[in-house]
């Protein structure tokens, strides 16, 4: 009875000592005059020897923040071990939709994440500072902020992701303070026109930057990924795309992330 116990207490110390380890990292940014908190999942082998690693920008949607996949998706500190990547979950300050707003200078998410937060994990971590190795991905609002902020900055990131991302924003006028980081759509719909992902294709050179992303059919936002992929067929970008059946919830979110970990996973070995 005492050896069976002895090797139960071994096998959960290993266990405990192997597991994923979460960091909030606070990074202070000069874009906008605060310090922004972000959960950082380092795999279980990050302290081992003189490795580096790949990370994963891992976005969250509308009125969410940084904590948003850890708490609701536990097993993403499983997928950082199985994977051996660090994953980064920014705070997105609730509905930032990931850009520099035209009208609230206040609201510089792109500027932050493209440039003081990526700064701030390659000075902190173990990361390998190469845009080959570092990936962007997200859901719903987090979606539309992952190809937004790669489209626009090749150079940092060379692989993003979407799911059920809000990549048309038009179509959705009055939701989610789209309003209040672009102005009214009648009276501002150059605003509109330049900062939706949908427009944005034509930044795209089909070399650059490795695609994927997908969308549940029975989603509001189906429809602009589907009109996406189809623009993107039309400029012959190559990329992957799924649709299956889901709704715009959790439920589908946790299972997509494991399709789109195996891509970035797939993108980080193949690049190396």
């Amino acid at each position: 009875m005492r050896l069976k116990l002895y090797w139960l207490l071994l096998i959960f110390n290993t266990t405990t000592l192997l597991a994923a380890r979460i960091d909030t990292l606070m990074v202070p940014s000069k874009a906008m005059n605060k310090s922004i908190p972000n959960l950082v999942i380092l795999p279980a082998n990050y302290e081992q020897g003189e490795a580096i690693f790949p990370v994963l920008y891992l976005l969250h949607g509308a009125g969410g923040n940084h904590t948003n996949w850890a708490s609701n998706v536990p097993e993403i500190k499983t997928y950082a071990d199985t994977h051996s990547m660090i994953i980064v979950c920014p705070d997105g300050g609730g509905t930032s939709w990931y850009i520099d707003s035209p009208i609230d200078h206040k609201m510089r998410y792109e500027t932050y994440i493209s440039k003081e937060l990526v700064a701030a994990m390659d000075t902190k971590y173990k990361t390998i500072a190469n845009k080959t190795q570092r990936a962007i991905t997200g859901l719903s609002m987090g979606g539309h902020g992952a190809f937004y902020l790669a489209f626009k900055h090749q150079d940092i990131w060379g692989a993003a992701g979407s799911m059920s991302g809000g990549l048309d924003i038009r179509p959705f006028p009055n939701n989610w303070d789209l309003p209040k980081r672009l102005g009214l759509y009648s009276e501002n719909r150059e605003h509109w026109e330049k900062n939706t992902v949908i427009n944005m294709v034509h930044l795209l050179n089909g070399n650059d930057l490795k695609l994927i992303f997908d969308c549940g059919t029975a989603d509001f936002f189906y429809d602009a990924n589907k009109r996406f992929h189809e623009i993107l067929i039309e400029r012959n970008i190559p990329h992957e795309y799924t649709e299956r059946p889901g709704q715009h919830n959790w439920e589908y979110w946790s299972n997509a992330i494991q399709y789109q970990l195996l891509f970035f996973k797939n993108y980080f070995n193949s690049s190396k």
